[in-house]
């Protein structure tokens, strides 16, 4: 029912827009022209209408079926042995938009005592994520995860990947 909601109002915008651009038109089209308007009928520059040609094209919509994505933050992490890992906090991408990395929130209890780790998005393993409520697995073992050194911002990133997968974040710019 949430992906029918979705579409419906996907078509909604859509339609609006459309109406929205026609209109537009259709004042350019009724308005007089201005080189025979007397000089005292002109409108202020602040008033003059947008024409079609200035307004933004309308934007693409793309629908997404509710079981064929899902976001990832806050998602909760395991490791093959089904040890508890973590979860997404943030996702690193490189200056080309490209997925790079994962920050997992590891260890402590409630928030107390627990670091960011960087892990390598091939990494991850998304299997099956159909509600909140799933996992994503990660192909490193608590130890490993935990023999990491820590995230911080604006230092750099080192990023924890299964073997021989990962490559310098220069390199892929």
């Amino acid at each position: 029912m949430r992906a029918i909601g979705w579409l419906v109002m996907s078509v909604a915008i859509v339609a609006s827009l459309t109406v929205a651009v026609s209109r537009a038109a259709d004042e350019q089209a009724a308005a007089p022209n201005e080189a025979n308007a007397p000089p005292t009928a002109r409108p202020p520059a602040s008033a003059v209408p947008v024409t079609p040609k200035d307004a933004a094209p309308p934007p693409s919509v793309t629908i997404i079926g509710a079981s064929d994505a899902h976001g990832v933050l806050g998602r909760y992490v395991l490791s093959a042995a089904n040890e508890d890992m973590g979860h997404i906090v943030d996702v690193i991408v490189d200056l080309s938009g490209h997925v790079r990395a994962a920050v997992i929130d590891f260890g402590g209890f409630l928030g107390v005592g627990s670091r960011k780790i960087v892990v390598d998005w091939n990494a991850l393993r998304f299997g099956k994520i159909v509600n909140k409520k799933d996992s994503i697995t990660l192909e490193l073992t608590k130890a490993q995860v935990a023999a990491a050194p820590e995230y911080k911002e604006d230092k750099p990133i080192v990023v924890l990947g299964a073997s021989g997968s990962l490559q310098p974040l220069q390199a892929a710019q």
